[in-house]
């Protein structure tokens, strides 16, 4: 075997000594076929030791091969070129394969099973094309033009940059890759043939290392009626179903198939995923297929480790399809009653080997349903579109209904099982996915198959889509503070960088000039240095000029000239978007509110609690809280500032915890999920109460204002322990109940950021909805902001 070579290989036939009519390479083969072609046995990184060729038999009958052969050929051959040949005997039945060895290598670990032929040639890993005639002896044409003229050629692949070959490439092969058939000639190879691992089978149905036969398997037989097939791992044949979806576009191509004679068992589902790679399948919704391939269980990180769920899907498939334009299986018809209300058995551990229960369960129920088609109609979307063309819907309108038309998660025991994402099948060409916020109304039905992805959950594949109905919601404005309060808002603007586009400033400029009324101070979460991401490691913590281009952008906006304190972070220390360096900030209007500045504050040096004539003052303003503590390591240190206004001492800490990053997903197959950030946020809250509970015994009258995104819930252990004993208030508890959001994920409204204050009286709060139920956004949080009469 040699790495380094591309070729074009032929079956031959003789004539004469076939039971089937020849057919000119000009029409379509309907008996035996090229089935797969791999040329990287022995080469470097291939398991196999040898390369091979296999044929199927996609008649009714019996074909002799006596007297036929393999050729090969450069893939770009020259005037000297020449074919060479491997002669074939025998014959192959009905709906199995054929399989010829050709030269093996140095390299690889595993022999083919025993090949029905034998020949020497060494092949190309990467293109070729192959050709069936009418006689043993070397063929002479190379081009596509004189192979298609020359009428002993029965059947004919070219891959990868072969110039001889049917229409269109297939795709290029490698060491560790084969072209293999995806279902009937059409005689265009790159419709014909898809890209994957190589899987060589003789006539007896043996596979490499004294494989077993495939099975005979239905797709329920597949599913089980567990979250992992019983077949996972092994090779199957004579699946049947009915095309009812097709994936034509991206990486992860393929087809969904059901079963239209299902058993009587709820927890198997009769749907099934085919994958392609990269290759469209050539089938139509419809088509009633016969597929062989492997069984797998796809996750979308690791396999051994995943804190996801996985997809039961066929790779490495051949098909055939028998008839055409059949009605496809019913779909599953979801109603505000047919999903349960409970999650998933709280077993302490991984469900995957536990019987499915799909009445009670609803993670149950849509892995019985996996594969399969659903349909929803008049669905209300409760998590607007994306840039990954993804959207969420309720399948029940009565469960935890925002104001606004979203869906409220309330209680880690409260998971929302009627959240649902949809994302399409259809081309964007031909229907764009749709624009959509939270309130609208996806009208009519929409259908699909059911697929798991790490985002979202279960996920309905729509190839039919509902028209777009408005459901009217506008971005919110609060009112203007008067002129004896004191506003504070704080705002995430979600890893603003000098080097950001002009629009995105403009966007959160005119948000805070015209939703939040110019407030007097403006906590900031994810501001970053001024090359962002852009500067990873380069050493570079400045964001002087993220900032400016903000306060302009403001007053172009039509608000005032803001004034802003920050410290920068140590490099890389602080977490986020790599190389961005965010950090918490402070705007402020000097011509409202005065910020006390006291030199010293740097990354490292801690802010001290200093009492004086019974009024608590901080030893340097701004200044970063406890910043050596472990509690902050790889996150965001809080910011203290010292405010005056009207002759009044304000303290203001601005926040940022650790991120949820690392949590098992509520939709995984570990249950219940693990929230292992809980850990550092709930160190981080202890460290922040402790600060605050240093100011209140300097002052117990003391103005403390604790805002940011704190990344967690209401009701979550760290909020527990900053509001413990009452001496401050979370707000958000303070609105009414279908109001207490300021993030959507996964379809769910949800707290994150929060306002915090040691004396909640008189305060006059508001969330202010702007960006997180809408398609378009300039951060993906809500701002809050607060307006009060400081009174000591």
């Amino acid at each position: 075997m040699i790495s380094r070579r591309v070729g074009v290989l032929a079956f031959v036939a003789a004539a004469g000594l076939v039971a089937s009519t020849s057919t000119a390479l000009a029409a379509p083969s309907t008996d035996v076929l090229i089935g797969e072609v791999y040329g990287g046995g022995g080469n470097s990184g291939a398991t196999l030791t040898s390369d091979f060729i296999e044929l199927n038999n996609a008649g009714a009958a019996a074909v002799s091969l006596d007297g036929w052969s393999v050729q090969y050929l450069p893939a770009s051959p020259s005037a000297s070129s020449k074919w060479q040949v491997t002669p074939l005997a025998g014959s192959v039945a009905p709906g199995t394969r054929y399989l010829v060895a050709e030269s093996t290598g140095s390299g690889g670990t595993v022999s083919l099973p025993t090949p029905d032929a034998t020949g020497a040639i060494a092949m190309a890993a990467g293109a070729g094309t192959v050709a069936l005639v009418h006689a043993t002896t070397a063929l002479t044409c190379l081009t596509a033009a004189d192979c298609t003229a020359d009428a002993s050629i029965h059947d004919l692949v070219g891959y990868g940059a072969a110039t001889v070959r049917e229409a269109n490439p297939a795709p290029a092969a490698s060491n560790t890759t084969s072209v293999s058939r995806t279902g009937a000639d059409t005689d265009d190879n790159a419709a014909d043939f898809t890209a994957g691992e190589p899987s060589p089978t003789n006539s007896k149905g043996e596979t490499p290392g004294g494989g077993t036969p495939p099975v005979a398997a239905k797709v329920h037989d597949i599913q089980g009626t567990t979250r992992i097939s019983p077949l996972k791992g092994q090779k199957v044949t004579g699946v049947t179903g009915i095309v009812t979806a097709i994936r034509a576009f991206g990486s992860a191509r393929g087809f969904w198939i059901t079963d239209p004679q299902p058993d009587n068992d709820p927890r198997t589902s009769e749907g099934l995923q085919v994958f392609t790679g990269s290759t469209t399948p050539a089938v139509a919704v419809g088509d009633a297929v016969t597929v062989t391939g492997t069984v797998s269980e796809f996750y979308p990180d690791s396999p051994t480790n995943s804190i996801y769920q996985s997809t039961t899907e066929l790779t490495g498939p051949q098909w055939t399809i028998q008839s055409s334009g059949n009605p496809v299986p019913a779909p599953t018809v979801i109603t505000p009653n047919t999903v349960p209300d409970s999650l998933a058995p709280q077993v302490g551990g991984n469900t995957e080997s536990l019987p499915l229960e799909p009445a009670k369960y609803s993670l149950d129920f849509w892995e019985a349903h996996e594969g399969e088609t659903v349909s929803i109609s008049n669905a209300r979307v409760v998590g607007p579109s994306n840039s990954f063309n993804e959207l969420y819907v309720t399948t029940k309108p009565d469960e935890n209904p925002t104001k606004r038309g979203g869906t409220l998660y309330t209680a880690y025991n409260d998971p929302n099982t009627g959240v649902l994402k949809v994302e399409s099948l259809i081309p964007f060409a031909q229907r764009p996915f749709p624009t959509v916020n939270t309130g609208d109304e996806l009208t009519g039905v929409t259908s699909g198959p059911i697929e798991y992805d790490s985002f979202g959950g279960y996920t309905l594949q729509a190839n039919v889509l509902g028209d777009v109905h408005s459901g009217g919601i506008t971005k919110e404005v609060t009112r203007k503070q008067r002129p004896d309060e004191l506003a504070v808002a704080t705002y995430n603007v979600e890893n603003l960088s000098a080097v950001d586009t002009q629009d995105k400033f403009d966007q959160l400029a005119h948000g805070i000039v015209d939703n939040l009324a110019s407030p007097d101070v403006v906590t900031l979460e994810e501001i970053q240095d001024n090359n962002g991401a852009d500067g990873n490691g380069d050493g570079l913590v400045a964001a002087d000029q993220t900032l400016k281009r903000f306060t302009d952008a403001i007053v172009a906006a039509g608000g005032p000239s803001y004034q802003w304190r920050e410290i920068d972070p140590q490099e890389g220390k602080d977490g986020g978007e790599p190389g961005g360096n965010i950090r918490v900030g402070f705007l402020f209007n000097p011509k409202r509110v005065s910020f006390v500045d006291r030199p010293g504050g740097d990354a490292t040096t801690a802010v001290s609690v200093v009492k004086d004539h019974n009024k608590a003052h901080l030893s340097i303003s701004p200044g970063r809280v406890d910043p050596a503590n472990d509690a902050w390591q790889d996150s965001r240190k809080p910011l203290a500032g010292e405010f005056v206004f009207r002759g009044r001492t304000v303290f203001v800490i601005a926040n940022h915890f650790n991120s949820k990053g690392g949590d098992q997903p509520t939709h995984g197959r570990f249950q219940p999920p693990t929230r292992s950030s809980e850990v550092q946020r709930g160190k981080q809250a202890q460290v922040l109460r402790g600060f605050v509970d240093q100011l209140l015994a300097a002052d117990h009258n003391a103005n403390v204002i604790v805002a940011g995104d704190l990344n967690d819930y209401q009701f979550s252990p760290a909020l527990q322990t900053l509001t413990q004993g009452g001496k401050l208030t979370d707000l958000i508890n303070t609105l009414p109940a279908r109001e207490r959001y300021s993030y959507v994920f996964e379809g769910n409204s949800q707290v994150l950021d929060h306002i915090l204050t040691a004396d909640p009286r008189g305060v006059d709060y508001d969330v202010v909805h702007i960006n997180a139920e809408f398609a378009t956004q300039a951060s993906d949080h809500d701002p809050q902001i607060i307006r009060f009469r400081p009174c000591h």
